[in-house]
């Protein structure tokens, strides 16, 4: 695996020491840990693995999530037809995985800089669901791109979670508003699994029998992906089900204090998250039938289209340690 330490050869006769747990994205509301090592995968992805560092960013397209969503991690689980597009094509930040050109095109075009991250948070803000993944209308004055950019900024910084080189510390709610428990969490990961109510009047979600978290804006409570709520989705997957086997059963014999602190996190994130692609989702569809864009044209004849064949293909990273099976090197 591109950048681990992992071994090559068969795994069965391995005595080694399993490599540290990595954290990665699963979906724009979950995180796992998974061991990186390519004989544990299904589907290994070296050419992401290869550029997979804090100073990256990864643009997820899921059809199941509806809109463009962006992670600092490394992200798994992507439904078909989904696409996952880092910013930088090299580690370190380098080399923007973009049309060349076309940063110094719109920088031209309105008299500032523009940087890699202004043009994610453009899509960010401003991408719509189309026939064939997103579609995005680059504008023709730096002062629509400056509002759009600042919304998506703050939709990355949720989604950042304090992660990763281009992220601040960890969002909270305005005012010192913040979730908490009222009322202690009794929950195991190996029993059935807890039910979920919220109510309304007083911002409430009561978790299991006695457990009472609050306040919680019910916007956090009605987020959903792939028509689940959010909530519940992130506490089954922390109880095994009746007759679970394998990895599937393997779970702490006690609930973390972690978790729950986890969760409270959770419910920030949602609100702010839902408060925030609400405003971009309002500022795209304002401005779908706006005139006085950048359009095709124009970047024909600047040169930035078309994209050369590539610039669309993965970099050649030779600088991360990378071995085929039983210790081979691959040849370039």
């Amino acid at each position: 695996m591109p950048g681990q330490s992992t071994g090559t050869g068969r795994l069965a006769p391995e005595a080694g020491p399993a490599p540290e747990p990595l954290r990665v994205a699963l979906g724009p509301w979950e995180e796992r840990f998974l061991l990186p090592d390519h004989r544990l995968l299904d589907a290994p992805r070296p050419e992401l693995w290869r550029v997979a560092d804090a100073a990256q960013l990864f643009l997820v397209d899921d059809p199941r999530a509806g809109a463009l969503t962006v992670t600092p991690l490394l992200p798994f689980g992507a439904g078909p037809g989904s696409r996952v597009h880092p910013l930088f094509r090299r580690p370190g930040g380098r080399e923007p995985n973009l049309a060349p050109g076309l940063l110094a095109h719109l920088a031209s075009r309105y008299g500032r800089p523009v940087t890699p991250l202004d043009v994610l948070d453009w899509l960010l803000a401003a991408a719509r669901p189309a026939r064939r993944g997103h579609e995005v209308r680059l504008p023709g004055t730096y002062e629509e791109w400056a509002a759009g950019t600042g919304l998506g900024r703050a939709l990355r910084e949720v989604a950042s979670r304090g992660r990763g080189a281009h992220a601040g510390p960890r969002l909270r709610l305005p005012g010192g508003r913040r979730p908490w428990v009222r009322e202690a969490l009794d929950l195991t990961p190996r029993g059935p699994l807890p039910g979920l109510a919220y109510e309304p009047g007083e911002e409430a979600l009561r978790v299991g029998t006695a457990g009472v978290l609050a306040p919680v804006a019910p916007a956090a409570w009605e987020a959903r992906q792939e028509g689940e709520r959010v909530l519940e989705r992130w506490l089954r997957a922390r109880v095994a089900a009746p007759g679970a086997k394998g990895l599937a059963a393997v779970l702490p014999r006690a609930w973390p204090r972690e978790w729950t602190s986890d969760l409270l996190a959770l419910l920030t994130d949602l609100t702010l998250g839902a408060e925030r692609a609400a405003r971009c989702a309002e500022f795209a569809t304002a401005r779908e039938d706006a005139g006085d864009g950048i359009g095709g044209a124009e970047l024909r004849a600047a040169g930035v289209l078309p994209v050369p064949a590539a610039a669309r293909r993965p970099a050649t990273v030779l600088e991360t340690r990378e071995e085929g099976p039983e210790g081979q090197f691959a040849l370039l």
